[in-house]
């Protein structure tokens, strides 16, 4: 249950988020919808001030919720492992409640978080979890807050990232873990310019200190300091973390200055947070604004002109959706070729230790010809399918070098049609748009599954009452050994191809998700150019009482 707010805040907030959202929905302003939700969500049920953790893959994010717990609550490893936003906030009792994409809610005891959280027993998000709550008696001190885990960004999994992504517009307070031994990329700048849409709080959490000396550790926050001032001119506090060296002092610095500090005036920081995405909305709806009033004042021009003029064949939707096409396609095709040839250096070393292991299998096997095959299909299938599990867990990465060049041409021409679109609007209306940020998700491919073909060409098991083992089985022992090299081949091939289909898959979603952005985007200027004919007053009106809020 949330506090009580001064009801004249409330009030004000209420009718703020109301005109804002009577703005969007009449100029359909599509892109701005995700925020308004989550703004009017916080407004409406006043939880607790989510402390977000967010960061790149490795960067420590779990190890530290871990260490300011004084428990390992959260699932830590190698590999990625947290899958699902994971919410922690205080409770009378310890216990966790699963969220899951359905509705439903389910109660864990703590010890099976990790069966519903980690890549490892929940591989895919396989168990549909959207929120993990984790409720702690430990966590009374700050009762008016939420500390939130959040998955890796720059994950090679879909549902990792998009989960963060998703998350965003809800955090109030954003703690971004920077590994020690790769600080500040510029996946953490595009972050940071994301967060300023959605929080005043944005602080950099500079973990694993251990590895730098004193020295270094001021040369890496100063590298901070010098790197947001000449990208974001600005500065961010920085504050230092190691779970091995000097936890303790750490810890205290953190606890007095953010987390004391919040919890000390809960409810005007609650505000102060949501009056910032009040703002930030506000700003985003008078660029649109804004191009609607200039068009509609326009009136006199002739409008298919105008429209022509910014929608022009840079920014046409059906030669966009044939460039992304095109890219997607040249892309594609190379993907089997990438993957086979990686594939190959795995054939030869990979028969020779199968080769080996039948070798020493075979002498306990016991039986007629039939039963020896039904044995070798089984013993093959289970071995080969597990070598394939083995090769897909270890190596997938490696077969995603063209999902990777083509996010990379989607998201240049992506930025190239918006670029194309704010310098068009703005020689034709003299408006600069709001930067948009979006963000085309790379797709975990699936893991493929695994095929097993039959041990002879002609059904010589179906006669095995006729055939005299004592004198051939050394000659079947011979073709069961003989056969694993086509067999390794065939799998290899199968994984290729089936990597090939899950890749160029994933090809295909970001090629849609890059259209659908445009989709959207030329829907929403074809209304503001076409539909705001004689509409000059109500506009105007409109982006006066949205200047008013951004005051």
């Amino acid at each position: 249950m949330g506090n009580v707010l001064p009801q004249k805040s409330v009030s004000d907030m209420r009718r703020h988020l109301k005109i804002i959202a009577d703005g969007c929905s009449r100029f359909r302003m599509l892109s701005l919808n995700r925020q308004l939700e989550a703004a009017q969500l916080l407004l409406d049920e006043n939880p607790p001030i989510d402390i977000a953790v967010l960061g790149q893959f490795k960067a420590g994010k779990s190890s530290f919720l871990n260490s300011l717990l004084g428990q390992n609550v959260l699932s830590v490893g190698a590999i990625p492992v947290t899958t699902a936003v994971t919410r922690l906030q205080y409770g009378t009792k310890a216990k966790a409640l699963v969220r899951h994409f359905d509705g439903n809610i389910t109660e864990i005891p703590l010890a099976d978080i990790v069966k519903f959280t980690s890549e490892a027993e929940n591989p895919g998000n396989a168990k549909n979890v959207s929120i993990v709550d984790i409720e702690l008696p430990s966590l009374k001190k700050y009762s008016g807050l939420r500390l939130v885990d959040t998955p890796g960004l720059g994950s090679v999994y879909k549902y990792h990232q998009s989960a963060s992504e998703e998350w965003l517009p809800s955090v109030g307070t954003a703690l971004l873990a920077v590994s020690a031994d790769r600080p500040l990329s510029e996946h953490d700048l595009e972050l940071i310019r994301e967060l300023i849409a959605h929080t005043p709080n944005i602080i950099l959490l500079l973990t694993k200190v251990d590895l730098l000396s004193s020295d270094q550790q001021k040369e890496v926050v100063a590298f901070f300091q010098a790197t947001l001032n000449r990208e974001l001119h600005r500065t961010l506090p920085v504050y230092l973390y190691s779970t091995r060296d000097n936890t303790d002092e750490y810890k205290q610095v953190i606890e007095e200055n953010i987390f004391k500090t919040i919890c000390a005036d809960r409810d005007t920081e609650f505000l102060r947070i949501l009056n910032h995405k009040v703002r930030s909305l506000s700003q985003g709806c008078l660029s649109y604004l804004n191009i609607a009033l200039n068009s509609s004042l326009q009136a006199d021009m002739n409008r298919e002109n105008l429209r022509n003029r910014i929608l022009n064949e840079k920014v046409n939707e059906d030669i966009v959706r044939e460039e992304l096409g095109i890219i997607s396609r040249e892309h594609q095709r190379q993907t089997r070729a990438l993957i086979e040839a990686y594939l190959e250096k795995f054939r030869v070393p990979l028969t020779k230790k199968v080769m080996r292991q039948l070798v020493d299998e075979l002498p306990s096997w016991k039986g007629n010809l039939w039963k020896l095959s039904r044995k070798y299909e089984v013993w093959v299938s289970e071995t080969l399918s597990e070598e394939m599990r083995i090769i897909s867990k270890n190596e997938h990465r490696n077969f995603l070098g063209t999902m990777k060049k083509a996010h990379a041409a989607i998201s240049r021409s992506l930025d190239a049609f918006c670029n194309f679109l704010g310098d068009n609007i703005e020689n034709v209306l003299g408006v600069k748009m709001t930067e948009v940020q979006w963000k085309i998700d790379a797709a975990e491919p699936d893991h493929p599954d695994i095929s097993f073909t039959k041990t002879f060409d002609i059904h010589l098991d179906l006669i095995w009452f006729l055939i005299p083992m004592m004198f051939f089985r050394k000659i079947f022992e011979r073709h069961f050994i003989d056969g694993i090299p086509k067999e390794v081949e065939i799998n290899l091939s199968r994984l290729a191809y089936q990597w090939e289909k899950s890749v160029n898959h994933a090809i295909d979603e970001m090629r849609l998700q890059a259209f659908n952005y445009i989709h959207e985007e030329l829907a929403t200027i074809e209304a503001l150019i076409s539909g705001t004919k004689g509409q000059t007053e109500d506009i105007r009106g409109l982006i006066d009482q949205i200047e008013k809020i951004t005051i």
